[in-house]
């Protein structure tokens, strides 16, 4: 399959149009095999370029509903990446798509080298040498990790490793990058060079975080999770407004 360098991200499918929602979640409903409900008629669109923050209390659904997006877990309802309802014959496509970057980086980071880790997602989609090479370098210049390659990933520092484990996922030039915490554990110093990384990626972002002050600065839309349910999803800095609302749903102002 050819590759073209100036594209960074996977094309918009042909069946996609420019004001089509690269995320559409219509009446998602999941429950654990042990019966425990954690989802409940979420409805979510999220336009291509958008950079949404996915906030509420600890249990709220966020991490089962991430899950979903690149059918780790797969509830009842309609959910569509690119275009693409998520169904098996569509997974291949919609996880390359889809680019989800834990919580914890050791849980991405498993290959003895940096290189290793960033090149295994290239290597698996089938792409040459030279082109794996070039999804490296790009992915670590983008994260600001270049001459990073043969470092041993389980040496480097948590906020090293956050931007590793995004790289990992940059490499394979997904459309929409999913993160699961990405400030906890960082300490000031790594917590602001996060928040620039984030800002300068051009990809819609959809991030899960109670790092509120984090979610004012980048992310001009939220949504609001409690109880398996979205409570609440509108412009972040008039939510942030509503104190009633982040107490009712175990959080704070920032």
């Amino acid at each position: 399959m050819p590759i073209t360098h100036e594209k960074r991200n996977t094309p918009l499918p042909e069946n996609l149009a420019e004001d089509q929602p690269v995320i559409a979640i219509n009446n998602l409903d999941f429950a654990y095999p042990d019966g425990h409900a954690a989802l409940y008629e979420i409805s979510l669109d999220i336009k291509k370029g958008e950079k949404v923050a996915l906030v509420g209390p600890n249990g709220a659904g966020k991490s089962t509903l991430m899950l979903h997006l690149n059918g780790i877990l797969k509830g009842a309802g309609e959910l569509r990446v690119g275009g693409f309802p998520l169904n098996k014959q569509n997974l291949p496509v919609i996880r390359a798509l889809v680019g989800l970057v834990f919580q914890n980086p050791d849980d991405q980071l498993f290959s003895p080298t940096v290189f290793e880790d960033v090149a295994f997602g290239p290597l698996h989609m089938g792409f040459s040498e030279d082109e794996v090479i070039a999804r490296v370098e790009e992915a670590l210049a983008q994260v600001d990790m270049s001459g990073f390659e043969k470092r041993l990933s389980h040496h480097l520092s948590t906020g090293q490793k956050k931007r590793i484990a995004i790289a990992t996922v940059l490499s394979m030039h997904p459309q929409v990058l999913v993160l699961d915490e990405p400030s906890a554990g960082l300490d000031p110093r790594a917590r602001r060079g996060l928040i620039q990384l984030l800002n300068t990626l051009p990809i819609t972002m959809l991030v899960s975080t109670h790092d509120l002050r984090m979610a004012s600065e980048l992310f001009p839309r939220m949504v609001i999770m409690d109880e398996g349910r979205i409570v609440a999803d509108g412009l972040t800095s008039t939510l942030l407004r509503d104190e009633s609302l982040l107490e009712k749903h175990g959080l704070e102002k920032p």
